[in-house]
């Protein structure tokens, strides 16, 4: 099971990079970094905090840190024209050397779509303009030119060059939504993304399975990865956000359960790792947790 970091968007670019740059020489095998523009709306958020860019962000530690996958966790549709996004991709898929994990999702984060004047469509015509964009995306990435004349998306003879380094660039799909997303997820991506205890990731990576037996494709073609909260020796806190570990023996029983699942990524947010030496002390102990088994 691979681990990788995924250090905030709302802290200094300095602080980024030295969580990037110790997971690079300590043997983390990816960082990720999500796409939003503020904190979300909720209490105890202070709605002014800052919070960097993620497109510039994987470009700019890619091209710092050269050994680790770089990630995004994940672009959201709604904001990041396809087309556009696609030779974002590229370019970032030949800044890092053919490093790059393109995540994407359907959008949902209420507040920047306020601000910002950005349409939130409901539920099912934000999945309809996410199929579209991943046929955009794939068009793009993995063949000379595309024409879609969709409902969302007009594309006639586009081109994306030049074409990322790896072939194909992976790309992955966040969402856990069993009626619909998880059929997507079957259809177009590389690589899987939710959050979740084990026992979440097990059942709906049995759902994936099932969508993919549907569609005739092979389940082992979609690399499974999830996220949680990580504290590493402490108390727990009660969070909507799932939360895992509270001692080191705790955090390993819950690590060896996702690799007996299948899982072939742990993603750990450093939202509770604390700053400084601590957070990098707390990093090494996830690592060699992490390898003990």
């Amino acid at each position: 099971m691979r681990i990788s970091i995924w250090p905030g968007a709302g802290q200094r670019y300095d602080e980024i990079l030295e969580v990037a740059r110790h997971a690079e020489a300590t043997g983390w095998d990816g960082v990720y970094v999500a796409d939003h523009f503020m904190p979300n709306a909720g209490p105890g958020r202070d709605p002014l905090a800052p919070v960097l860019e993620c497109g510039s962000l994987v470009a700019a530690v890619g091209a710092a840190v050269p050994r680790v996958r770089i990630g995004s966790l994940v672009y959201g549709n709604t904001y990041r024209h396809p087309a556009v996004l696609a030779n974002m991709a590229a370019t970032v898929d030949h800044v890092t050397g053919g490093r790059f994990t393109l995540g994407v999702g359907a959008g949902w984060q209420v507040n920047e779509h306020e601000q910002y004047g950005i349409e939130l469509p409901p539920v099912k015509q934000r999945l309809d303009r996410f199929v579209e964009a991943l046929e955009v995306l794939h068009g793009l990435l993995r063949r000379p030119g595309t024409t879609l004349h969709g409902e969302y998306y007009d594309l006639t003879d586009a081109v994306c060059e030049p074409k990322p380094v790896q072939d194909p660039l992976p790309i992955l799909i966040g969402g856990g939504g069993e009626r619909r997303m998880l059929g997507i997820v079957a259809r177009y991506a590389d690589v899987w993304n939710t959050w979740g205890h084990p026992e979440v990731i097990a059942h709906k990576s049995a759902v994936l399975d099932e969508f993919c037996a549907a569609q005739g494709r092979d389940p082992k073609q979609i690399a499974r990865t999830a996220q949680a909260l990580v504290v590493v020796d402490g108390p727990v806190p009660d969070m909507p956000m799932p939360v895992i570990g509270g001692s080191p023996g705790q955090l390993q029983e819950t690590m060896q359960r996702y690799r007996e699942i299948g899982l072939d990524e742990l993603i750990v947010p450093d939202g509770l790792l604390g700053k400084g030496a601590d957070r990098l002390r707390a990093m090494d102990t996830i690592l060699g947790l992490s390898a003990a088994h």
